[in-house]
């Protein structure tokens, strides 16, 4: 199923909202509508919470259905939140803050942002129990940005070469294309929330682009 909508405006779903193939993590302040719209499309129990203090959730954790990751800079309380709904967290203890734009993953592998320390990404190995690898994509070191992956499909910033297509492929498992959304945004991961059920894109994502995220996440059902 694909979805539209923005969020007051704002078209940058990823860079708000978390998805997983296990739960959505939303702004505790997310209209009804919203949340009910999420929850229904990607077939997912819904938990809010701040993460940081702020309400961007998908620019600030990364992970996959064994574990989520955050920055240091997480509150305890907001750690209770998400580990109160059996979701296991892990802090991930880099200086770069905004995970969810450093690092993209699914339950197959991930791909990090090549700053990231050792520890972080042994951290990370250990914590999704995947293989990780450190690389740009698009030239570009926020590799959460440059690609949405779920466990079906990956869509890439159109700029990535073959070569990244390829090892995008061997490190998640999945078919990767590249794509655009809201009428030619490149930075694919920062604009669309996606999981195995469905994605939900801003409202100016185009007829053509649509087909093509029909196509590599593998719906090929569901509303526009």
């Amino acid at each position: 199923m694909i979805q539209r909508f923005d969020i007051d405006g704002n078209p940058n779903l990823g860079v708000s909202i978390l998805a997983k193939d296990n739960i959505a993590i939303v702004s505790p302040g997310l209209q009804e509508s919203y949340v009910k719209t999420i929850e229904e499309t990607l077939d997912v129990p819904i938990i809010k919470a701040p993460i940081c203090g702020s309400n961007l959730a998908g620019a600030l954790i990364a992970g996959n259905t064994n574990s989520l990751l955050v920055s240091q800079y997480i509150f305890s309380h907001e750690l209770d939140i998400i580990r109160k709904h059996d979701v296991n967290i892990e802090v991930i203890p880099d200086q770069l803050t905004a995970i969810g734009n450093v690092v993209v993953a699914n339950d197959n592998g991930a791909i990090v942002n090549p700053n990231l320390s050792s520890e972080a990404k042994e951290i990370i190995k250990n914590s999704l129990d995947v293989e990780v690898v450190s690389t740009t994509i698009a030239g570009l070191d926020i590799v959460g940005s440059a690609v949405a992956a779920t466990n079906k499909g990956a869509l890439v910033h159109p700029d990535a070469s073959e070569e990244e297509l390829d090892l995008i492929e061997d490190v998640l498992g999945v078919p990767a294309e590249i794509g655009t959304v809201n009428r030619g945004v490149k930075l694919v991961g920062a604009c669309l929330i996606a999981n195995s059920n469905g994605v939900i894109v801003g409202n100016k994502t185009t007829g053509p682009e649509l087909a093509r995220i029909d196509q590599v996440f593998n719906l090929f059902e569901g509303s526009l």
